[in-house]
């Protein structure tokens, strides 16, 4: 999981990637650290996918400019576009179905 700082970068690699998946965190939430490790896992059935992992607490702008109002926020972006979130009761089954739905159309 790549981590990012800059609202720049995380912008210019959902441009440069079919799909991308930003995880919005920190350090502090209890939550966060159980469902961080599960995401990466789950993400090794899908190679190409690119995942950020984004800290809330040391990226405001990013926060601010996804409007993540709670943690832990997985937000999926298909060719630049946000298709898919989940935020605080996150579901990895049904990101999963999702995931897999997208990927096989790129894939």
């Amino acid at each position: 999981m790549d981590k990012l700082y800059t609202k720049d970068s995380i912008n210019n690699l959902i441009k440069e990637n079919d799909i991308v998946i930003a995880y919005f965190g920190n350090e502090g939430c209890g939550v966060c650290n159980i469902i961080k490790p599960k995401v990466s896992e789950l993400l090794k059935l899908y190679p190409k996918i690119k995942l950020v992992e984004i800290n809330v607490d040391k990226n405001l702008e990013a926060s601010a400019q996804f409007n993540i109002f709670t943690i832990p926020a997985i937000l999926v972006f298909i060719k630049g576009k946000e298709s898919i979130r989940e935020a605080r009761y996150i579901n990895l089954e049904k990101i999963d179905y999702s995931i897999k739905r997208y990927y096989e159309l790129f894939y």
